[in-house]
């Protein structure tokens, strides 16, 4: 039995509350369960420096996690001069995510910045961070189609994130805290909404894992990140 009595393939209750940052083009709440996670894209009407010329934009990510987001303080990593091993992953992961569904050349020669700070963490905040960025990316992109600063979104295809693992020699879907914490493997799968993966991260944190038992995570993944998609389009319908 899952600590939190969900079945295996039971995923924690999802939603999205979107233009919840007044001043964002883009924004979206996404929860995960008790995993709540602010996103905020931002247009810079520029690329970085080294894309400058090349007639393509720029999708970004910065990632952070608030100091009371975890059940004892964790210290701002801005006081500490430098973003840990851990936050610069994610933010990449995120940002390679979001351009993988991204025409860039379509988007000109602009950058967009999704930042995802953790309100409150309970496993799973890539993946939440993943999904509810590319809701605050599509409305940031209507904000600029909207006002003919594009002609049309350069949005391809959705994209969605979901944790995988196995507890207690059981393939579980949407792992907490209490199951990340102590699994025996642990996955992160990114999706899009037609199918394709863009990336999977799976460590065995315990024991090792056999591939019938990727194979099954695979598949927990699929449906999860198919049921993400569906309220992603609900969301926006």
């Amino acid at each position: 039995m899952r600590p939190s009595k969900r079945a295996p393939d039971e995923m924690r209750q999802v939603s999205f509350e979107r233009g919840v940052a007044r001043y964002a083009e883009g924004s979206c709440l996404v929860k995960f369960g008790n995993t709540q996670v602010l996103c905020a894209a931002s247009l810079e009407d520029k690329p970085p420096p080294w894309l400058r010329g090349q007639g393509r934009g720029w999708v970004t990510a910065e990632y952070s996690m608030l100091p009371r987001a975890t059940h004892t303080r964790t210290r701002r990593e801005a006081s500490a001069g430098r973003l840990s091993g851990r936050t610069q992953e994610i933010q990449r992961l995120i940002g390679r995510s979001l351009r993988a569904v991204t025409n860039l050349s379509a988007l000109g020669e602009r950058q967009i910045v999704v930042d995802c700070d953790v309100i409150q963490a309970d496993g799973g905040t890539r993946t939440a961070s993943i999904t509810g960025a590319w809701l605050a990316l599509h409305d940031c992109f209507d904000w600029m189609r909207s006002r003919s600063i594009v002609k049309e979104s350069p949005l391809r295809d959705h994209v969605a994130a979901v944790s995988c693992g196995i507890f207690n020699a059981t393939p579980v879907i949407d792992l907490d805290y209490a199951e990340d914490s102590t699994a025996e493997t642990d996955a992160n799968f990114v999706i899009t909404g037609s199918g394709g993966l863009v990336e999977i991260q799976a460590t065995a944190e315990v024991a090792v894992f056999s591939q019938d038992e990727l194979s099954a995570m695979l598949a927990l993944a699929q449906q999860g990140v198919s049921d993400l998609v569906a309220l992603q389009k609900a969301t926006l319908s």
